[in-house]
């Protein structure tokens, strides 16, 4: 599954701009604010429907423009796919595939994406949400028919969170809660489940890009349910111990909703100790992993979206990242103020970006 190429209009400073993607790595060069993160978020959010910076949709508009449009078109062994996403002023944002709005499963029809960019360290500087949501993207790409355990246990959640609330305020009777906690306990064990599985294929990965990118030894990523339940009857019975806190409070202290996947460098939380570019390195380390581990399960490739990726690397780093960039797994949309941040053993697709304008400058040397 490859992406050829990304059209857009009216989004952010980019105007009408045409991007053509190299077979492996395509390099946008520019000064800063040039526009060159805002072609990344065009690909993101033609491809996914939503934009990987902002909630707010109409902050992809042109100032003075109507509308903002990503369209990007891919080839699937053939078979040729056109995404659109387009945010009007007055009518919201529309996400269509091939002309008509896109299916539940369009996920399924376009590679994963692995982003990075400055404020996703919070990925592993950041508390344990963004891990966890992190994590169960993954697993949508990785099996998708698990992604079903994530849905039930968010809906059992928010229904029983809800009826905590109405016990309090005495609206609702307590033995009410017991089919909640059912349902709540048969998904949460299969989402735990799910998890582990994810997180054990991805391990070994993960230490192994840590490694070679130069974190050294000591490097894991591994998972942390709040839980030590191993199926569902033991996760109901850890709900009813604690169903009076749980009263007390209003809202469900227990579960999967507060599992834990720690990411270590050097045999310390990376969270707390790591350096800013050792947590960089771990970052790309961990969508390095990613990708290993959806083409060991027969998954298509992620598609990379590197944003400012060298300028805390050294050159030795830099070199390592290049090896990986090549490995042919995928496709690569790398951003650097100068052209020399991605060394030049690294053939690519060069794009200089000024002022919202691309202009090719080298041809692909892949």
């Amino acid at each position: 599954m490859r992406v050829e190429s990304l059209r857009t209009l009216g989004f952010r400073n980019l105007g009408s701009a045409e991007l053509e993607l190299g077979a492996q790595v395509t390099l946008l060069h520019g000064p800063n604010g040039a526009g060159k993160t805002n072609i990344l978020e065009a690909l993101y959010m033609g491809l996914a429907g939503r934009s990987c910076r902002t909630r707010a949709d109409r902050e992809t508009i042109a100032f003075g423009e109507p509308l903002a449009r990503a369209e990007v078109t891919l080839d699937d062994r053939g078979e040729r796919r056109e995404f659109l996403c387009a945010v009007d002023r007055e009518d919201g944002r529309r996400h269509l595939l091939n002309g008509s709005p896109a299916p539940a499963d369009a996920a399924s029809l376009r590679p994963a994406l692995a982003v990075f960019m400055p404020d996703r360290l919070a990925l592993v500087k950041g508390p344990p949400a963004a891990r966890r949501s992190h994590l169960d993207g993954f697993v949508l790409a990785w099996r998708p028919a698990r992604a079903e355990a994530r849905r039930r246990y968010a809906r059992a959640l928010t229904q029983r969170n809800t009826l905590l609330s109405r016990i309090r305020a005495a609206v609702a009777s307590t033995s009410s809660l017991d089919a909640w906690d059912e349902e709540l306990a048969s998904a949460g064990v299969q989402l735990m489940a799910a998890r582990r599985e994810a997180v054990s294929s991805l391990a070994p990965h993960f230490a192994g890009a840590a490694r070679e990118l130069g974190l050294g030894e000591g490097s894991e990523l591994s998972y942390r349910p709040r839980s030590s339940a191993t199926d569902a009857t033991e996760l109901r019975v850890e709900l009813a111990e604690r169903r009076q806190s749980d009263l007390a409070r209003g809202f469900s202290g227990h579960g999967p909703h507060l599992d834990e996947v720690a990411i270590v460098v050097a045999g310390r939380p990376a969270r707390r100790y790591a350096s800013q570019g050792q947590q960089r390195v771990a970052l790309l380390a961990l969508l390095f992993a990613e990708r290993e581990a959806l083409v060991a399960g027969d998954r298509s490739p992620p598609l990379l979206l590197l944003d400012d990726v060298t300028s805390e690397l050294d050159p030795v780093r830099r070199d390592l990242l290049c090896a990986r960039l090549l490995d042919g797994r995928g496709q690569a949309l790398v951003t650097a103020t100068e052209p020399e941040h991605l060394p030049a053993s690294c053939p690519r697709v060069e794009v200089g970006v000024r002022d919202g304008a691309l202009m090719r400058d080298i041809p692909d040397a892949a």
